[in-house]
Parts: structure tokens; sequence; C-alpha cells
């Protein structure tokens, strides 16, 4: 049940940095940057002192790393 709401979070997490975003993706890439998002938001919040508490933390902290990598992705196709 952990891995089904792990993956829940991670793809309303890549939606939402979609949104905010603006990068046009399909529910496969938003769960995928999601998923992954989660992880550098963790590693982000860590770095910080933060700790996610709950679902709404855990979704917080998925998006905000969501939104991180999108933002480090586009900076890496516009160099090449």
């Amino acid at each position: 049940m952990n891995i089904l709401l792990f993956l829940l979070i991670g793809l309303a997490a890549g939606f939402i940095a979609e949104k905010v975003t603006g990068a046009p993706m399909g529910m496969l890439a938003n769960l995928i940057v999601g998923v992954i998002g989660a992880f550098v938001g963790g590693f982000l919040f860590g770095l910080l002192g933060l700790a996610a508490r709950g679902l709404i933390g855990s979704l917080v902290t998925a998006t905000v790393g969501a939104v991180v990598l999108l933002f480090i992705v586009g900076l890496v196709q516009r160099r090449t």
C-alpha cells in the first residue's frame, strides 16, 4: 500500500510541477518527474534541515523537487 501512495503522490507532484513550469507532459512523464522529484525534494529539504510530515508535507516536498528537476532539465536543454 505504501508504494501505491508513493506513486500517487509522485503523479500529483508531477502534474502540479507541469502546471507551475508550463512544461507539457503526459501522465507517465508526470509520474516519473514526480517520483524523481520526491527524491530530489527530500535531499534538498534534508540539506535545509526540514522534514516532511504527513501526506501534505510529502506532496509539497515532491512538488518542490519536481519543479527544481524541471528547471534544471530546462537549463540543460537550452545549452544544447
